[in-house]
């Protein structure tokens, strides 16, 4: 279905759906039953796991790690899933955004900032083991995660789903909106794993690529959010002036949702480039740490020579 011209809806004179949305519907309609519930419940408890394992046997486990992957990670993942935003998320276009951004974006960065793949190869042993790295190096993980297929998937997607019928099918449909928020993880997940997970995976760039790459995304969401704002055409055609949600016009609805996506995206490819430059700077001084070390060595070792072979010509 192909998005159709509409004229700024006559709102209804009393709601027919949900209240006026306020930040107190966040914290007071919790939705523990949908997939996302169960996905962050599993990694989490897999995650936890994982790091009691490691410290048990005496192993170190950074407490950074941990907090980016549950907290930063999981944590935005549930704060826009399971609280009132997901209530929200297919009546109001703009929550629908904030949700996205977070689902695409936030979730992701994090979650690779936890490197749960190095914590799974720490801990398995084994058949286990070897079927984790036979899956990191196929062709399959090497195809999805190379850098620029990552980054088409990453940039096209939104542009397939809002400029199709696509959207309106995940609005009327629950299972295809469920899977939608999985998808959204997804492509976040190979967009930004590669670029600033500390995971060993395959086609990992130097990071002036990787920040090159993190640069040319920005236009992309800059280019929807304005289209998006600037648009009379509302997204999901006669959907949301459907509703008959009094307290709040379509179109305006429509115009903040293309802000935030906006604004979002910059500001979140903003702070990934500052994570990247930290990196980047972090990776050098370990390199320069093992250099010294290497010619530390080397003076050793060649002062030990120097001393040994005034002994040997007396002899």
């Amino acid at each position: 279905m192909q998005l159709a011209e509409m004229p700024t809806p006559a709102l209804a004179a009393g709601d027919t759906g949900l209240p006026p949305f306020t930040a107190s519907v966040i914290f007071t309609q919790l939705h523990l039953t949908s997939l996302i519930a169960l996905f962050l419940l599993v990694a989490a408890a897999l995650y936890g796991y994982g790091v009691y394992q490691l410290r048990a046997r005496g192993d170190h486990w950074p407490v950074g790690r941990t907090v980016a992957f549950v907290v930063g990670g999981l944590g935005s993942i549930a704060a826009v899933s399971v609280t009132g935003i997901e209530a929200y998320d297919s009546s109001l276009l703009s929550v629908h955004m904030v949700q996205h951004m977070v689902l695409s974006m936030v979730g992701p960065i994090f979650l690779a900032l936890g490197a749960p793949v190095t914590l799974a190869l720490r801990i398995l042993h084994g058949g286990p083991r070897r079927t984790l790295l036979a899956v990191l190096h196929s062709r399959v993980a090497r195809v999805l995660t190379f850098p620029l297929v990552a980054f088409g998937i990453f940039v096209a997607n939104p542009f397939v789903l809002y400029f199709t019928g696509l959207y309106r099918q995940t609005l009327e449909h629950g299972w295809l909106h469920e899977a939608t928020h999985v998808h959204f993880i997804l492509t976040g997940c190979l967009f930004f794993w590669p670029l600033l997970g500390l995971d060993p995976l395959p086609n990992r760039w130097p990071y002036p690529g990787r920040a090159l790459l993190m640069v040319l995304s920005v236009p992309f969401h800059t280019v929807l959010g304005l289209t998006i704002m600037q648009s009379r055409t509302l997204l999901a055609g006669d959907y949301y002036p459907s509703l008959q949600l009094g307290w709040v016009d379509p179109v305006d609805d429509q115009v903040t949702a293309g802000g935030v996506l906006w604004a979002g995206g910059e500001i979140v490819s903003v702070t990934m480039l500052g994570i990247l430059v930290f990196q980047w700077i972090k990776q050098s001084e370990r390199e320069a740490r093992r250099i010294d070390r290497a010619l530390d060595r080397a003076e050793a070792e060649e002062a030990k020579a120097a001393a040994v072979r005034p002994r040997s010509d007396a002899e």
